[in-house]
């Protein structure tokens, strides 16, 4: 297979992809420095777990997309066959979402899953870059209210949601891109935690 010509687009592109990656990279690595943070995280749910509790996600946008791929690596699974762990992504059923969101507003559409389907000591994890969004901040007020061990994968300063998580990861990227990345490797780290010995 031939290569495409070199233009001056390819070389621009190139430039804002080895720039891109690299604040990936520096990002990655910013995320070792919070191991004991995500150990913590991990203790939390591994007693959720271990307590016949349940695992609930949930998160807008790209945060949404994190927190539907967390609970698709516990309840399938991650490298090897296990157990199925039990963990709910909130924004997995559509027809509920749009549901809540008409009938009641969108700033419920995490908290009123939360009134129907967790129970106390079950575990929220909320994903979010800025921690100020009006439906993850009603969500957590709501878990914290039915005694629901409350998680955030935040990033910045945590917003409004950091002083609301009683279990906190911080990520240490510039932007919501970065942030997403060490949230995307915290849990995999998290998920790795599950795995069987072998």
């Amino acid at each position: 297979m031939s290569r495409p010509p070199h233009t001056s687009s390819t070389t621009q592109f190139l430039e804002t992809i080895r720039s891109r990656l690299a604040m990936s990279h520096s990002a990655i690595k910013k995320t070792q420095d919070q191991a004991e943070s995500i150990a913590h995280i991990a203790e939390v749910i591994a007693g959720t777990f271990a307590n016949d509790g349940q695992l609930l996600t949930c998160g807008n946008g790209g945060s949404a997309a994190e927190a539907l791929h967390f609970s698709e690596e516990l309840i399938g699974r991650f490298k090897h066959d296990r157990p199925p762990l039990r963990s709910i992504c909130l924004n997995s059923d559509p027809t509920v979402m749009t549901c809540i969101a008409n009938d009641y507003g969108y700033q419920e559409v995490f908290a009123r899953q939360c009134r129907g389907l967790g129970r106390t000591g079950d575990s929220l994890a909320v994903f979010s870059t800025s921690g100020n969004s009006e439906n993850i901040i009603l969500a957590l007020k709501t878990a914290a209210e039915l005694e629901i061990n409350t998680i955030g994968f935040l990033g910045g300063d945590g917003g409004v949601a950091a002083s609301l998580c009683s279990t906190l990861f911080l990520a240490p990227g510039g932007d919501s891109a970065s942030i997403q990345e060490s949230h995307q490797a915290a849990l995999h780290a998290i998920c790795n935690c599950f795995e069987p010995t072998l």
